[in-house]
């Protein structure tokens, strides 16, 4: 059976000051604060909402990262939406891993063929506007520079 997807929207966080965990039994840990950013799309414009969001990654024993953000979008009409996601960045080469983690390059889209990027994002909400999002599976591409990330998501039908 075929999966198809849908255009949502397009998301982009700044983020903050990394906190360093450091070495552990699941991987190298690092808490990434979510300062702000918005979605923009079709299924949705929201803004992140500050304070609420955060990635906390890990380097695996592979090299790869391995994504875990939580955060909170506020709907134009004010509603809240609860956004969770898993997701790997992983490089073939150093010069491609630099390029994934380097979050200060103007541009978002330069070098992003050196990297794979991918998120499964979820999300809960009361909202009778978005209830809608509570049923669905979601992916993304994502891209970093810019001060953060841009991700392109994707509702799978």
């Amino acid at each position: 059976m075929a999966i198809d997807t849908e255009f949502m929207f397009e998301m982009q966080g700044t983020l903050g000051e990394a906190i360093a965990i450091g070495p552990g039994p699941e991987g190298v840990r690092s808490i990434l604060p979510v300062v702000k950013g918005r979605a923009s799309g079709p299924a949705l414009n929201a803004e992140i909402l500050p304070g609420t969001g955060a990635d906390w990654a890990r380097v695996r024993a592979d090299g790869s990262f391995a994504l875990d953000v939580r955060l909170v979008l506020k709907a134009e009409n004010g509603d809240l939406i609860y956004m969770t996601y898993g997701g790997r960045i992983a490089a073939d080469t150093e010069a491609g891993q630099a390029c994934a983690l380097d979050f200060a390059k103007p541009d978002p889209a330069s070098g992003a063929d050196q990297y794979y990027f991918r998120i499964n994002p979820l999300f809960e909400t009361a909202s009778e506007s978005y209830a809608w999002m509570n049923r669905i599976i979601a992916i993304g591409s994502g891209r970093t520079g810019a001060g953060g990330v841009t991700y392109r998501i994707y509702k799978v039908n």
